[in-house]
């Protein structure tokens, strides 16, 4: 049975990257060349794709939008969780359990569920087709997950340590950051890792909240891109051209930290 799921693993492993590698050389390749032999390397290096994809989408703006939003969203999301998480790690009290099962209810309701109720009050605030109200949105529905997340890893350290900060007569603010924070760099990496790529590729909420072309994110952009194809012409190409200018650097990023990622991830998982 072990073998059957890695297997399993490793032939999805090996699907994903052909899936991949098929559409970083289709990027390259001419419309009607991707339909002739869709496998062949014929018009390969075509970079003018991607010129095109990112001067006709108005990827540049998107990019800025997108960055500035993803990189500020996670950054306030990991500073408000880590307190939150550590005091429903660390206490003992019937109110600190079920604040963790309202964290964690917080993750199984699907955004769908609550995107009318969540415009409604967005519009009664004035924040829709605002990009400090699409901050404000990612914050607040990135925060069950990420204090679920960092609950587990704060649990998982050493009592002894932080017992030994209180006997030299460190109080709780004192030793969650000189000493605490220090040791759970990890599951705060992988907190802010997990975050960024997640917010990265978002669109449903992006497309509800936003209206103005100016405002758009990358997904948003390449969304309008593929409608703008859809009546002008496809040009696969330049499409592909497109989801490789969204995907590849949170690919990258993952690639660069991933193990990063795995090992937070295994760490809080156990105690």
């Amino acid at each position: 049975m072990r073998r059957f799921g890695i297997g399993a693993v490793w032939a999805l492993v090996v699907f994903n990257l052909g899936v991949l590698g098929w559409m970083g050389v289709s990027a390259l390749r001419e419309h009607t060349a991707i339909f002739d032999t869709p496998w062949g390397l014929e018009t390969f290096g075509q970079i003018e794709n991607f010129v095109r994809a990112w001067s006709e989408s108005n990827f540049g703006r998107a990019a800025l939008n997108t960055v500035v939003l993803v990189v500020a969203a996670s950054v306030v999301v990991v500073v408000v969780s880590a307190p939150a998480a550590y005091a429903l790690a660390k206490s003992r009290t019937r109110l600190s359990g079920a604040m963790a099962v309202f964290f964690a209810l917080g993750i199984g309701i699907p955004v769908q569920v609550i995107v009318i109720p969540l415009f409604v009050l967005m519009q009664d605030a004035g924040l829709v087709n605002s990009l400090s109200g699409l901050f404000v949105l990612y914050v607040a529905l990135s925060l069950p997950f990420t204090v679920f997340l960092l609950t587990g890893f704060f649990g998982s350290l050493p009592e002894e340590v932080e017992e030994a900060a209180e006997i030299d007569g460190a109080g709780p603010i004192r030793t969650f950051v000189q000493i605490v924070l220090p040791l759970a760099r990890n599951g705060l990496v992988t907190a802010l890792l997990l975050n960024l790529i997640g917010l990265w590729n978002e669109t449903f909420i992006a497309l509800v909240f936003i209206q103005d072309s100016e405002k758009q994110t990358l997904s948003l952009s390449l969304l309008g891109f593929l409608q703008t194809q859809q009546y002008s012409g496809s040009d696969y190409g330049a499409l592909l051209a497109g989801v490789c200018i969204l995907v590849l650097p949170m690919l990258a990023v993952y690639v660069w930290l991933g193990r990063r990622i795995i090992e937070g991830l295994t760490v809080g998982a156990v105690k």
